[in-house]
């Protein structure tokens, strides 16, 4: 496609030069563009088309980057890449060494803040917007976009709570597509259900908005005209609570978000409402795109697919291919709660991500998905089992590191049968590093009561969920990577596991590689290349970083005086710091190397490129290998 306008457009300031008029075929022409572009290269896809008129509003209105504009959640700001120089290097997004899926203060003066985890828009465009007041920029403007389900998380009400009682220049879009990545749950997407339906708001909507459009410059009169608003809201409060108003949130809309002429003259007409307020928008997650409008859930981030049909373009293998491992938990659990009446299952707003979509289809009674609320989530599955319930709380790592003070003092003090299943466990991938799930054998290792495991396969997977709905096994987490296992013949019989028992899977002589998790099938990759070079390598599954299996550690500490601990999670703290803390206790004088994610943020990429980096691919291992045997 031949883009007439958008070709041009390397800047705001581009955009700002092109007339009122031309707004329409510029929203058309990067809608266009997003939808060439992902189509070939995945990514996040439905989100930023939902917010095409927006993003082009503000940046014509605002004068960014002076002006901040927050994003919530950053898988929406594909346009607002596009339209503030990375135009041509999008195709690089989410690739190694490319364009972040996500804003970035590394990437760009205009990513006002990095934002990869959701509901964080408002508390930091807050401490922009103080930070503006005390340094005397009275001009400056800060705005934050938040939606795509945002709103349900608790930090955003903690945000507007003190955003209402600052003087600060701050503007809430609320982006109300009534979608997260499934479809948005709970009483707080009913009460906006309930202002975009009711004829009060909208009659009000109406006297605000033909008010505002009389302003056109501020003179004597402004006074009264605001005054009249301020009445009309005051007025809609006695018949109908505005929670925003409850707030001191000056509340606008809800507007048309896919008319970009109208969005730009309410943005201008709010530059000049000084203090804190909210714009509600209406809008639809995958306009334009007709596919993506009618199943938003899937088109949320569908991979590659024809931009004219609309046909998803998948993989195809002769081979019968092993199932994802967030797809096993799925039908695991199922099949476990149907033998086990205790069991519900508990999500943040992830159900098709995590799988739990299928209990909640099969069980809808006992499977919740509680929007995007990690620290309820778990509190709610404490509350669950302290009355004799047994709650799978299935959170991302990466998302459960908002929770960690829950999981210590409403779970692990109480010593609470709550089995955390954290989907996404090690690097992820293409989203880098706000999702990367790297923390969580650490941070869960130093907890008291804690059982910390990770299966390297999917029998392991439904093993150690049987095990740890069995009585008494109190706080127990299982973690698990993206992607699909080993097994494609998965559906084993169940059997208990012990706890803190690991399995060797290799006999060798010269050295030792212990692993934790499914990265261990790396090491499996390489038994043929250690027989061709004639060296002789054990391998130990250990299963549990918590308790370790210490009956093989001591076997191995007394075999070998050369020891590879492999783990997909950082190095510090983790399940190579524990062995070494064995290792130190019983005074042994092995020489132990330890493989994993050094201590640094790991950026976006395949999870293969990301291994090698790291230095633990293949490759990596087998030179690691090598290396300590000829020391």
């Amino acid at each position: 496609m031949e883009y007439k306008y958008l070709t041009h457009i390397n800047s705001p300031d581009d955009l700002k030069k092109y007339k009122y008029e031309e707004l329409i075929p510029i929203t058309k022409e990067l809608r266009q563009y997003i939808i060439d572009v992902v189509s070939s290269n995945p990514g996040h896809f439905a989100s930023s088309l939902g917010v095409v008129e927006l993003t082009v509003a503000l940046h014509y209105v605002f004068n960014t980057p002076y002006d901040k504009i927050v994003w919530d959640v950053g898988h929406q700001a594909y346009g607002h890449k596009i339209l503030t120089g990375r135009r041509d290097n999008f195709h690089t997004n989410r690739k190694l060494g490319g364009v972040c899926g996500f804003p970035s203060i590394f990437e760009s003066e205009y990513d006002a803040f990095g934002v990869g985890h959701s509901s964080t828009s408002i508390s930091a465009a807050l401490g922009m917007a103080v930070s503006s007041c005390i340094k005397g920029e009275k001009d400056k403007h800060v705005i934050a976009v938040i939606g795509d389900g945002a709103m349900t998380g608790g930090l955003a009400f903690e945000g507007m709570n003190n955003a209402g009682v600052q003087k600060s220049n701050l503007l809430i879009i609320l982006n109300d597509n009534n979608m997260s990545i499934d479809p948005n749950v709970g009483a707080f997407n009913q009460y906006l259900l309930d202002i975009t339906t009711s004829k009060t708001y909208n009659k009000v909507k109406d006297e605000v908005w033909n008010t505002l459009g009389k302003i056109k410059k501020f003179g004597p009169n402004t006074r009264a005209f605001i005054q009249k608003i301020e009445g009309s809201i005051k007025s809609l409060i006695m018949n109908q609570s505005n929670m925003f108003e409850a707030m001191n949130l000056r509340y606008f809309g809800p507007v048309n978000g896919h008319d970009v002429n109208q969005l730009v003259k309410v943005l201008e007409d709010l530059k000049d409402i000084k203090g804190p307020k909210l714009l509600h928008i209406l809008t639809k997650k995958g306009k334009g795109f007709d596919a993506a409008e009618k199943d938003q859930t899937t088109w949320h981030a569908p991979g590659k697919f024809d931009k004219k049909t609309g046909e998803r373009i998948t993989s195809k293998s002769d081979k019968p291919e092993p199932p994802k491992f967030q797809d096993v938990f799925g039908h695991t659990i199922v099949e476990l709660a149907e033998k086990n009446d205790k069991i519900v299952g508990i999500t943040p707003a992830m159900p098709t991500g995590s799988s739990m979509k299928i209990m909640i289809e099969a069980m809808p009674e006992r499977a919740f998905d509680v929007g995007i609320a990690e620290q309820h989530a778990v509190t709610f599955s404490a509350g669950l089992a302290v009355d004799g319930m047994l709650p799978f709380c299935n959170i991302y790592s990466t998302f459960m590191q908002r929770a960690y003070d829950q999981v210590i003092h409403d779970v692990a003090l109480q010593n609470l049968n709550v089995v955390f299943c954290l989907d996404r466990g090690g690097l992820v991938g293409d989203d880098g590093a706000t999702h990367h799930g790297v923390f969580d054998l650490a941070y869960f290792r130093i907890i008291p009561n804690m059982t910390v495991s990770a299966p390297m396969d999917e029998e392991d997977l439904r093993n150690l969920m049987f095990t740890a709905q069995l009585p008494n096994k109190g706080p127990f987490s299982i973690r698990y990577p993206r992607g699909r296992g080993v097994m494609p013949d998965w559906k084993t019989e169940m059997k208990e596991i012990k706890v803190g028992k690991g399995r060797k899977i290799k006999e060798g002589n010269d050295i030792a590689v212990l692993s934790i998790g499914a990265i261990g099938n790396l090491v499996k990759e390489l038994y043929e290349d250690f027989d061709k070079e004639k060296i002789s390598v054990a391998h130990y599954d250990m299963r549990f970083v918590k308790p370790l299996d210490e009956e093989i550690l001591h076997e191995v500490f007394k075999k070998f005086d050369k020891i590879i601990t492999l783990e997909d999670g950082v190095i510090q703290g983790g399940f190579g710091s524990a062995v070494l803390e064995f290792k130190e206790e019983h005074n042994y004088t092995s020489k132990v190397k330890r493989l994993g994610i050094p201590d640094t943020f790991i950026e976006h990429g395949t999870q293969r490129e990301l291994y090698k980096i790291c230095g633990y691919d293949t490759e990596g291992i087998f030179k690691t290998v090598k290396e300590m045997l000829n020391k």
